[in-house]
């Protein structure tokens, strides 16, 4: 039966090519989203599954509450970890440090690596917490004395290559040329996707004597660095609420009196291993690597969901349309005594097939998508992620889905024919089976209706923030930070000095940090008046006396600080606003209040935005500074090759004052447009699905017209021996259409307006949803649909009338 079910199919599928190829096509383009989607999802939602008792293992994270906003670190108090060690409601509790090494040097070889990535100071719970295969050395005793460190199979082969990994044992390791570490133990690299990237792991104890010594044993409960990691691991039989209780408990106990009375509140909460890679509120351990954003999975799914439901929706209807063509075929089958139920068998085989033959074209198309994204897309993301056997499993379920979703309906509506109305050509009544078409498909032209107002607001929006005037100059503005641990004051000053001689510098300034970056430092300021008291967070940038004018930052009244000597600050418009004043003139010469100390208010400067449009201008203050290692210059004129000469010059003085160290130069154009990466992202995304979108609508447009102008054959004839001319003809036939484009239309605007209205509320600073970005993407669905239309209709109404007219 089986045998005979595919012949039939397969017999049936090549006698109706046109249909066939536009099913394959749709349900292939469908596919192949879904397929590069559900691996980038797959590919997210599989980091650090494999931890054993990776469900008792929990981070420990702050929460700092304020009255004007909250604040989430994944860093905790270096104490905290000490004294959660203690606490009945843990097993096993790890606090480990990130940490940054300028070189290492083989002892063995004297071969030097500079800038070592992955290096972590931990205690000698790390590996009760978490499991390593060893290769060599025990588990026993590790990190547990000072001066001693476990490196990954990796690490040992880089620093010694071809030794085996017990060759490595006890062999000596020197860090920043001047701690000496023996190497106890080798560790396997994890095989399976992890945000645990650590490749050398230091005993906590070698920061003793050391310059680490202040930070990994610093005693002091308000301090919080997000380099301080605290994992713990729950008993068998525990509860995450008697933990929490007890970092509850903790925290009051060790909370700033004064800083509560303010409303700033901290708190600490546990965060679950599967969590980590997707909670974008804390972060992984290295922000340059990719982590993944649980809202822009869903997304990603919603977006898989309907480019699979067009391509179905594609077949329903072509199937449906089909069913007259079919009918004498139904009929014979059922007089020769055909169950229903073999019908239907034939059917879902003929869509099986069709299936099956889509979803073999959408391989080779979603290894060209894995091509395209490619630079979206972290290395591990791949044509070889369906090698997994679980990929695979639920590759073939997705097909017998899909086989089910699209071919059960026709099926039944074709197997549905009665023998005797099949002989009378009466199949069913009034045009319940065409409604149902039309149903579908302005279902279809909604869906490709809201993708093409979604590319458009987004990419409306990705231009504002791209123009939008930052409120600091940004054009032929650079920027190169000097080696964070070189703490000579000196060598900087010469190469501030140096870059300030070259000709094409128009201006140069030795500071701190840029006025947008992803960095943060500041401080709680009150400032006293005569009834109230106002607290808040102030933003702290320091720089030199050109650093205002270099980014073109107004100054509003009053004067620059006068030196790095005297605490005196500059504030922008939006904390002068927060202290109550409107006018910059009537504040200068106020002080506010910062720990012990009285700080003057000497001038105030325009408001300017400290990062993304994203987020709202905070209060901030301009100090006076030029012990920061940051040189900021301007280039003359617009020749992007004289700029490129300059650069060259610029290194060459970098390469004499730090000969040893990578030089990196960044223009702010460049910083800006990082902060919008993840937009750039879901904007190309949005573009590719919206056309694919189009393209499988288009496809079932084409496939209905044909059938139609198939249908109507005679009827077209005889109005054109009548008289009627291409333009009548054409618009009878597409009026149908786009009739069903304006429904569409009228659905998709209010819910496409919805959506973006609130995709919008996450920038502080957005454009609007104008009303000709609703009438252009209207005009477009029609403009298409019309040329699609147009295509087949002008053919049919070109033909012959006098062959039209002896069809059957």
């Amino acid at each position: 039966m089986l045998k005979n079910i595919l012949k039939i199919a397969y017999r049936n599928i090549w006698k109706n090519k046109a249909f066939s190829i536009i099913n394959i096509i749709g349900l292939s383009m469908g596919l192949s989203a879904a397929f590069v989607i559900g691996a980038m999802i797959y590919y997210d939602l599989t980091f650090d599954k494999f931890h054993p008792d990776g469900e008792r293992i929990y981070r420990v994270t702050s929460h700092t509450k304020t009255p004007e906003n909250d604040s989430y670190f994944r860093g905790v108090p270096v104490p905290l970890g000490d004294e959660i060690k203690k606490s009945t409601a843990v097993e096993r509790a790890s606090i480990f440090f990130l940490q940054y090494f300028n070189n290492i040097t083989v002892g063995e070889t004297q071969k030097t690596v500079r800038n070592p990535q992955d290096i972590v100071l931990a205690d000698e719970n790390y590996f009760d917490v978490f499991t390593y295969d060893w290769v060599a050395g025990s588990p026993k005793n590790s990190l547990k004395n000072p001066n001693e460190v476990v490196l990954t199979e990796l690490r040992a082969a880089t620093y010694f290559p071809g030794k085996s990994p017990q060759d490595v044992l006890g062999k000596l390791l020197i860090y920043n040329d001047s701690i000496n570490v023996k190497i106890t133990g080798v560790v396997g690299n994890f095989n399976e996707r992890s945000d645990f990237t650590f490749q050398e792991f230091i005993s906590r104890k070698t920061a003793m004597n050391s310059a680490m010594q202040d930070n990994v044993y610093n005693d002091w409960w308000g301090s919080v660095n997000s380099a301080t990691q605290l994992f713990v691991k729950l008993p068998k039989q525990g509860n995450t609420e008697n933990l929490r209780s007890r970092l509850t408990a903790l925290a009051k106990e060790h909370e700033d009196e004064e800083m509560a009375a303010r409303g700033h509140l901290r708190r600490f909460h546990l965060q679950s291993l599967g969590d980590l890679h997707m909670n974008t509120d804390y972060g992984a351990f290295d922000s340059t690597k990719h982590q993944a954003n649980p809202n822009t999975l869903i997304g990603l799914s919603i977006i898989a969901l309907f480019l699979l439901l067009l391509g179905c929706i594609n077949f329903i209807n072509l199937n449906t349309a089909q069913a007259t063509t079919r009918a004498k075929e139904i009929g014979i089958r059922k007089t020769l005594g055909s169950s229903r139920k073999q019908l239907i068998y034939q059917f879902l085989g003929e869509t099986f097939m069709l299936t099956l033959a889509a979803g073999m074209v959408s391989i080779l198309f979603s290894s060209w998508l894995f091509e395209v994204f490619s630079e979206f897309m972290p290395q591990g993301i791949g044509p070889g992620l369906f090698r997994n056997p679980l990929l695979i499993l639920g590759t073939f379920l997705l097909l017998a889905v899909i086989t089910v979703l699209s071919g059960f309906y026709p099926a039944l509506v074709l197997s549905n024919f009665r023998p005797v109305s099949v002989l009378r050509n009466r199949f069913f009544k009034g045009g319940q089976k065409s409604s149902l078409r039309k149903y579908l498909t302005v279902f279809q032209f909604v869906i490709a209706q809201v993708f093409i107002i979604a590319t458009l607001v987004v990419g409306k929006q990705m231009n504002y923030m791209l123009e939008a005037d930052m409120g600091f100059k940004t054009k032929a503005t650079a920027f190169v930070r000097t080696p964070f641990h070189e703490d000579s004051q000196e060598k900087k000053e010469r190469f501030a000095s140096a870059v300030a001689g070259i000709p094409q510098i128009q201006n140069m300034s030795l500071s701190g940090s840029p006025p947008a970056s992803q960095g943060y430092a500041g401080r709680t300021v009150t400032y006293f008046a005569d009834d109230k008291e106002v607290h808040t967070q102030l933003q702290l940038l320091n720089g030199d006396e050109n650093y205002l004018s270099l980014y073109g930052i107004d100054l509003l009244a009053g004067r620059l600080p006068l030196n790095d000597s005297i605490s005196e600050y500059v504030i922008n418009t939006s904390a002068m606003k927060i202290f109550g004043f409107e006018n910059p003139e009537d504040i200068i010469g106020e002080r506010v209040k910062a720990g012990d100390k009285n700080i003057p208010i000497v001038g105030v400067m325009e408001d300017f935005n400290q990062s993304s449009l994203k987020s709202k201008i905070e209060p901030l203050a301009f100090v006076g500074g030029s012990q920061n290692g940051t040189v900021h210059f301007t280039l003359h004129g617009k020749d992007a090759q004289g700029w490129s000469r300059t650069i060259d010059k610029i290194e060459e003085a970098w390469k004499t004052i730090y000969p040893d160290e990578i030089f990196e130069v960044t223009f702010m154009d460049d910083l800006v447009k990082r902060f919008y990466e993840q937009e750039r992202r879901t904007s190309i995304l949005l573009k590719w699905a919206t056309g694919l979108a189009i393209l499988i609508r288009c496809l079932g447009l084409l496939g209905l017209v044909i059938h139609t102008t198939e249908r109507r054959t005679k009827e077209i004839g005889i109005r054109k021996v009548l008289g009627a001319t291409l333009s009548q003809l054409q618009l009878l036939l597409c009026k149908e259409f786009l009739i069903l484009v304006g429904i569409a239309f009228a659905i998709a605007a209010p819910i496409a307006w919805w959506g973006m209205n609130n995709w919008l509320q996450d920038f502080a600073y957005k454009t609007d949803l104008s009303w000709w970005i609703f009438l252009l993407s209207g005009f477009a669905m029609l403009l298409i649909s019309s040329v699609v239309v147009s295509i087949r209709t002008i053919v049919a109404a070109n033909r012959d009338p006098v062959k039209r007219l002896r069809t059957e």
